[in-house]
């Protein structure tokens, strides 16, 4: 059997169904990479929409024209008011980059976590990851507005990142049976802390009285203050943690097997673990600190990649972090327009579009299983 031929496990009463991968992702790289490119322009396509559209509307030739405009090595004449510059580099080019730049870490921290645990409904929140990050952000939001001193606004990401690898060593301390840390034991460990994590969360905000508007904005997520310190704050953790998923996305294949099959061809079943592990836990950590909690990302873009171009990490990885930048602009998009001027909490679209969404996928995968 190829690595074509092989599809996460879809843990359904205990079993596991298999789903066929479809004709392409068997074929030559060719065809994935030509679907790569044209998911890429997409999300383009869509960056450049949502940069255009908000109070004042910029069309998408205008948006790319003063883009030009602002780079050395082009000369573009602009017939646009001077306030469109700064609208776009000042307010919506740095929400839109950050949007994408979370879009993608949590998709492709699900498809690692997905692969790692066999199983496609796993996310960052399966092993209380993005429970821990809330955790410490909601500590740093709950210090920032109960305290008079002047806090800096790094505080929340740091916490955030301390928190979720935090609660990623602890899931992974108490997972571990013997020298090995089985899969199931890891989720399991995974479900308890994330669960201690949000109980936490849940008693400062019962301690916090009328501040709590503040760290609510926070759990439902959103960009309203979104910003270029933001987006160079997350990107170093966004891109650092795709690189290690991708360098291990080889071993990660190796994976979809089993641990001990794995092991006979060679795969340090360990040191992959921990790598994808705390790889995922600070992509996902980065995109927590400033997005807030938001669901679906992490199981929606892995699993319709998935669906389109099959298992082989080599190729899902990139797919999946085009699909989850695109989905979540989309849903941006429309948490600033469908109530204009007020602003929907992001965690709220995602919710009413991904929740359906993923349910087609379920539906669409059960149906196809057969086991």
């Amino acid at each position: 059997m190829s690595l074509g031929e092989i599809i996460l496990a879809l843990y359904v009463r205990g079993k596991t169904a298999r789903v066929a991968a479809p004709p392409w992702a068997m074929a030559n790289g060719a065809r994935p990479r030509m679907l790569i490119i044209i998911v890429a322009l997409g999300v383009v396509a869509i960056a450049l929409l949502s940069t255009g559209v908000g109070s004042v509307f910029i069309p998408p030739l205008t948006v790319i024209k003063v883009l030009l405009s602002h780079l050395p090595l082009f000369q573009v004449q602009v017939d646009a008011p001077s306030t469109y510059g700064a609208i776009l580099f000042d307010i919506r080019l740095p929400r839109v980059a950050l949007v994408a730049l979370t879009g993608a870490a949590l998709a492709t921290s699900g498809t690692a976590y997905q692969g790692l645990f066999r199983n496609p409904l796993a996310d960052p929140y399966l092993i209380g990851v993005a429970a821990g990050a809330g955790l410490g952000a909601i500590g740093a939001i709950a210090l920032r507005t109960t305290n008079s001193l002047s806090i800096s606004a790094f505080l929340v990401p740091l916490a955030s990142f301390i928190g979720a690898l935090a609660t990623v060593a602890l899931v992974y301390q108490l997972g571990r049976v013997g020298g090995s840390t089985p899969t199931t034991t890891l989720i399991l460990a995974g479900v308890a802390v994330g669960s201690l994590a949000t109980a936490l969360s849940t008693f400062i905000l019962l301690r916090l009285g009328q501040q709590v508007v503040h760290v609510m904005a926070f759990l439902l997520g959103g960009y309203s203050a979104a910003g270029w310190e933001a987006v160079v704050a997350v990107a170093p953790f966004a891109l650092i943690g795709f690189a290690l998923m991708y360098v291990y996305s080889r071993p990660l294949n190796l994976l979809l097997f089993d641990e001990e099959q794995a092991r006979h061809l060679g795969v340090n079943v360990g040191r992959v673990k921990l790598v994808i592990i705390v790889a995922a836990t600070l992509t996902t950590a980065g995109a927590v600190a400033f997005s807030g909690l938001i669901g679906f990302v992490g199981l929606v873009a892995p699993h319709a990649a998935r669906l389109v171009i099959g298992p082989d990490h080599r190729r899902l990885l990139p797919l999946a972090a085009l699909g989850g930048a695109g989905f979540l602009m989309l849903a941006d998009l429309l948490a600033r327009t469908v109530i204009a001027p007020e602003e929907l909490p992001l965690g709220v679209v995602t919710a009413f579009v991904g929740a359906p969404f993923f349910l087609y996928l379920l539906r669409r995968a059960r149906n196809a299983a057969f086991f």
